[in-house]
Parts: structure tokens; sequence; C-alpha cells
């Protein structure tokens, strides 16, 4: 554990969600924070869910919300042998089997409620609102469930042992960790369920630092057997963990320790793939490994803000490399990216190294690897958003800053889904909530307009004169470029062209915010803790 709590100063002073929380300060109330934000956080994913989502009214395929709801059609009406084989080119299986045992479990409960809603076939393109509601309501047991959670044991174990907050200004953190948009925009707007694999790969997070590494290697076999996009985080993990094993080689080797890990690890998946094997024999396992390593689809897909979708605008890949060269491409540029996390987590396992390892090897994937989405920029997010913890200003601002840039990479997607509303409404709200308006203010009194004076602690740019200028260069940017599609379509010629402005301007802030965080991990890693 850490030993060098750091002096805790609230960097939220001031902001709606500090002044809404503050009065229950008193340790007798502090309870009841938690469950307020619990369920004003509830409350907002509830508003989102009443907009539109993936596919609405889009046959024949519709969208993300029929893959799921397929998904539980298909694990409730067939046997376990046929999951990952049955009518592929709609909407197949094509996550790792957690997903599909969860599927079968929310199939099971909604075909007990309205056997309609999942009948074999039959039920393909069902809009109706009941099975809207229910698939809405299992996003949000899922979130209850696993990751709100893992946020506040996370920022419980930060002000236990790292930032020294009090119990009120963890819970203001953890408020804001929690608010964060896109995670909410996605889920239960788009509709998916990131929040699984997130709140598991967090709980393996969690145990970490606490130094149940059995249970941390179970938590995160979980998350890669629901989404095989944890992969993303697999070798800071990894690292981490061979490193607190074999790297006080010279004192003592901890041989018991390498090996509950191992087992923990092949016990896990054998379980979870064991009904597979049983059932279906070894072919299953080469089917899934086909449905959720689909290498054929190509290096990228639709407009993403990521290396090969921006610099394709020059360098035509697909032109000068085959699908096979661009795949070792991809994979020599990856293993580059994420190098610098890798080796620092390795050299130097620090607690305090884990989650800027995480952000730093996750954006290497979402820049540098194959077959990304808009979506998948959720998985560096995470551990980012987690950095809210941290007491330095210029942290918080550079986090709040690379939260909105998120969203605004995201906007076509959001857009083609009608959500509009829910893009501006969730962006201005978080925003606010953590005092990052506060600018609005400090305008109106420089205008000489009376405005009640307020100091406010929330840091809007970071210290250093370049990054202040990036932030502000690449919101006017952002402003510029929705201003202008919304007030002038593309071109006929070049239909693309705001979406690619969008593409370019969200690929220039993750790579400056990757070297940042880089930089930070260099910084971190060099400078001494006291852990045991």
């Amino acid at each position: 554990m850490h030993s060098n709590k750091k002096k805790f100063v609230s960097l939220f002073t001031s902001s709606p969600l500090h002044d809404f929380l503050i009065p229950f300060k008193k340790a007798p109330n502090q309870w009841v924070a938690r469950y307020i934000i619990i369920v004003f956080a509830i409350i907002v994913r509830c508003a989102v869910g009443l907009g539109s989502y993936s596919g609405f009214n889009t046959p024949f395929m519709f969208g993300d919300f029929e893959a799921q709801r397929h998904w539980l059609e298909i694990t409730t009406k067939l046997p376990i042998t046929k999951w990952y084989f049955y009518d592929l080119q709609y909407w197949g299986l094509d996550y790792p089997p957690l997903t599909a045992y969860h599927s079968w479990i929310f199939g099971m409960i909604g075909s007990w409620i309205d056997s309609t809603w999942f009948a074999l076939d039959s039920s393909r393109g069902l809009e109706n609102t009941d099975l809207k509601s229910y698939m809405r309501i299992t996003v949000l047991i899922s979130e209850i469930v696993c990751y709100i959670p893992a946020v506040l044991m996370y920022s419980k174990w930060m002000a236990r042992y790292y930032n020294n907050a009090s119990s009120i200004d963890q819970t203001i953190i953890a408020a804001a960790i929690l608010f964060q948009p896109a995670l909410i925009i996605i889920d239960h707007g788009h509709f998916q369920y990131n929040c699984v694999m997130l709140g598991l790969t967090l709980l393996s997070v969690v145990n970490l630092l606490y130094n149940k590494y059995a249970l941390a290697s179970i938590f995160f076999v979980l998350s890669l057997c629901f989404k095989q996009m944890a992969l993303y985080y697999a070798p800071v993990i990894f690292c981490y963990m061979l490193s607190v094993c074999i790297w006080p080689l010279r004192v003592n080797f901890n041989l018991l320790r390498l090996i509950s890990i191992g087992s923990s690890v092949i016990i896990t998946f054998s379980i979870i793939l064991f009904p597979f094997v049983y059932f279906g024999g070894f072919i299953q396992l080469k089917q899934i490994l086909i449905r959720v390593f689909p290498f054929g689809r190509g290096i990228f897909e639709d407009k993403v803000a990521n290396f090969w979708c921006s610099t394709n605008i020059i360098i035509k890949y697909r032109n000068i490399f085959n699908h096979d060269q661009l795949k070792l491409i991809s994979l020599l540029l990856t293993l580059i990216g994420i190098s610098p996390s890798c080796i620092a987590i390795f050299l130097k396992p620090k607690k305090n190294l884990i989650v800027w390892c995480l952000a730093s090897c996750s954006l290497a994937f979402y820049l540098f690897s194959f077959q990304v989405h808009e979506k998948s920029i959720l998985l560096p997010l995470m551990p980012i958003t987690l950095l809210l913890n941290e007491v330095d200003p210029d942290v918080i601002s550079m986090v709040c800053w690379i939260c909105n840039i998120s969203m605004f990479s995201m906007w076509p997607l959001l857009k083609k889904d009608q959500l509009e509303l829910q893009y501006f409404v969730l962006g201005i709200m978080s925003n606010w909530l953590m005092g990052n308006l506060s600018w609005i203010r400090k305008t109106l009194q420089w205008m000489k307009i009376p405005v009640t004076a307020r100091e406010m602690a929330t840091p809007v740019l970071p210290h250093n004169l370049f990054w202040s200028m990036v932030i502000i260069g690449s919101y006017i940017a952002a402003g510029l470029l929705h201003f202008i599609e919304f007030i002038k379509p593309p071109p006929e010629n070049l239909p693309d062209l705001w979406v690619i402005g969008n593409v370019v301007i969200s690929f220039g802030c993750f790579s400056l915010f990757y070297l940042w965080t880089n930089y930070k991990i260099y910084q971190i890693a060099n400078t001494k803790v006291k852990e045991n």
C-alpha cells in the first residue's frame, strides 16, 4: 500500500456537484450522498434511454439494439452448440461466451415476461415499447451490478491510500466519474453493455491495488470473456502481475503468487468454456475464435479517429498493401505504441502507475490496432476518467478536455442514431456539474456584466501555455465544425467532408494526449514512492 499520502485539496470546490453533495459532509449523512449519486445516475441514464438507439426504424438489419436483442433470442431458443453458428449473416454472435451467458440470463427472464420478444426468427426487428423498456432495464441492472460498485471501490482505495480525500470528497469524485457522458450515451443511448466489461476490468484493478492477485486475475479473465476489446488492457495487466512475481528476483522469487495467478486464469477460462466443449467438442472453440477475432473485415470500418482512418486521407493503404501486410504493420505499430506503458509498469510496478499505463496502452490500441470502431474510445476513457482522483489540477483539466473530445469524436455515430439532443445535453450537464463552465462567469465579469462573484476551484485550463492553446484551439475547431455542419451540408462530391474533419481534429487531440500520458508515466515512474 502507498504510505506517502498526498495532501488532498478538493478541485471541485464550488462546482454544482460539490454544492449538491457537501451538505452531507457530516459523518452520519455520508452514506446518503452515495445513494443520492447512484439514484441521480440512474435517472440520467433512464432519461437518455427514452431517446433513439442504434438502428431505430431502419430495417432490414437495424443496428446494435437489434443485435443485442437477437443474441437474447438465439441463446434462449437454440442449444449452446448453435450459438456461434446460427445465421451468421444476421447479427451472428461475435462476442465471447460470457456475453452469451449474459444474454441467456436476460433472455430467459424476458421470455418469461413476454414470449414474443425473443421468439426465434419471428421476433426480428421487434421494437415495441415494452421490449425497449426491458432492454434498457437490462443495461441499467448490468451497470448497477458491475460498474458503479467498481467505481466506488476504486475511489475508496484512492482516498484511503493515495490522495487522502475525505469521504464526501471521495463521493464527489466518484460522481464525476459516473457522469462521464460517453459511456452513458453509448450504453443507454446507442445501446450496448460496455459497462460490464469496464466494470469487470476495474474490479480487477481494485483487487490489484489490494494485492489480491488471484481475484484480480479472475475478474480480468471475466472481462476478456465478456468482450474481447478488454485485450486493450491485457499487456499492462500482464506486465504488472508478472513484475510483482519475478521482479524481486534478487531477493525472492514469489512462485506461490505466480502459481495462484496462473491457476486462476486457467480455471476461470476452463469454467467459462467447458459447456461449449462438453456439448459440442473443440470445434466450438475454433468457431468462437473465428467469430470473436474477425480479421477478414479490414483495417477499419466507417470513419474513426485513429491513425489509419486519419492518414488514409493522404495514403490509400488498401491500394498499397494487401490485407495480410496491413495486419502485420498494424501489429508492429500497436506493439511500438504500447511498449512505453508496458516497460514502465514492468520495471516500476507502482500502484499509482497502473491507471496511467492502462490509459496509455488502451489509447495506443485505439490509435493503431486493427478493426477499431468509434465506440472503442470508451476503453481508454475508463482509466483516463479514473485520473479525476488525482490531486493535480493540470491532470483534471486534461482529463476533462479529452472526455469532451471523445464525445465529439463519436458525433457522426450519435447523429446517425438521432441522439443529437442527448449529445449536447449530456456534454453540457457533465461539464456544468464539474464546474468546467466557470469560464462563462469569468468572461461576463471581464465584459463588466454584473454577475455574482464566486471563486471556482475546478481548473478549466492547465497552467502550461502549450496545452492551454491546444485545448482552446481544439474547442474552437470542434465548435466551428459543428456550426458549419449545422448551416451547410457537405459538397455532393465530398459527402464525408465534415466527418473527416471530425476524425482529423479528434485524432490530433488523442495523439497529443497519448504523448502526454507517456510523459506523465515517465515522471511518476522516476518518483520515489514507498509501497508495501
